[in-house]
């Protein structure tokens, strides 16, 4: 865990560090509709790029855990969480922990609904985690954000600390609508708060080539987004469905699985785009 105890301020808020090299890329893996592969997304393409000795943290902003299990993390078993970082009753170095794949987590449990009531108190509720974050910008080369599937105040403040918003979706119809909602918001964002703030790209998940609708669903995405779709899909697979109740990331459950091989190139999609 990194040390952040001499940056710390008397209400246990961290102290912005200088800044003694580049910035982290923060992504905000977000979609509204639950079930798309969000939290699968966010806990594997942090063990692929951790895998490419990148420097990674992983927030899990999402009540249910889900991705901190998955990274091998026990939510039942926190003595404090990301809910204590975000109202600054810890510093970051007393929440995050290290996941079996070499990458840090700001673990998450029930605890965290109690923080979008807390933030909605504050007057510049919408800054808290870009504030908090920026004390870190050099520690790391990504920063993923598992967002909760809901448009509420806790993935509004990962879309106003984030570079940028990677969209996992599966290709249906539904999902085209909340497709058009995300984007809605993320173009707010842009305007109130976050004017940087880019689309990372739309992952196609649970793909599976031999469904008819699964390809003219693919084929209206890459024609209207172009560039923005990854080239990476991930297939459905039945080990990558497996990882999660095992607390581990694919790429240490089964390395050589489609879903792993996925996940791993997405990883160097990602990391190729942001060289450019």
């Amino acid at each position: 865990m990194i040390d952040s105890n001499e940056n710390k301020k008397k209400d246990g808020r961290d102290e912005p560090k200088l800044d003694m090299g580049d910035p982290a890329r923060v992504i905000a893996v977000a979609n509204q509709k639950g079930g798309v592969g969000k939290t699968t997304t966010t806990v594997n393409l942090a063990a692929a790029l951790a895998a490419l000795n990148e420097r990674v943290l992983m927030i899990d902003l999402d009540p249910q855990g889900n991705a901190t299990m998955g990274s091998g993390v026990d939510k039942n078993d926190l003595p404090v969480s990301s809910y204590h970082w975000l109202m600054a009753e810890v510093p970051f170095a007393e929440a995050a922990q290290t996941s079996p794949a070499s990458y840090q987590v700001m673990p998450s449990n029930i605890d965290l609904t109690a923080a979008e009531v807390a933030l909605l108190q504050l007057s510049e509720r919408e800054f808290v985690m870009r504030d908090l974050l920026r004390g870190h910008a050099a520690d790391f080369d990504y920063v993923l954000i598992d967002c909760p599937p809901s448009l509420n105040i806790l993935t509004v403040n990962a879309l106003v600390a984030a570079t940028s918003v990677l969209i996992p979706m599966q290709c249906e119809y539904y999902a085209l609508e909340g497709l058009s909602a995300l984007l809605d918001t993320v173009d707010g964002i842009c305007e109130k708060a976050n004017p940087n703030l880019q689309i990372e790209g739309l992952l196609r998940t649970m793909y599976d080539p031999r469904n008819g609708l699964t390809r003219d669903v693919s084929r209206q995405l890459i024609h209207y987004f172009g560039d923005q779709v990854f080239r990476t899909v991930v297939p459905r697979n039945v080990r990558l469905a497996e990882a999660p109740s095992h607390g581990l990331p694919i790429l240490l459950y089964d390395r050589g699985s489609r879903g792993s091989l996925a996940y791993q190139a997405l990883a160097a999609e990602v990391r190729k785009r942001n060289a450019q």
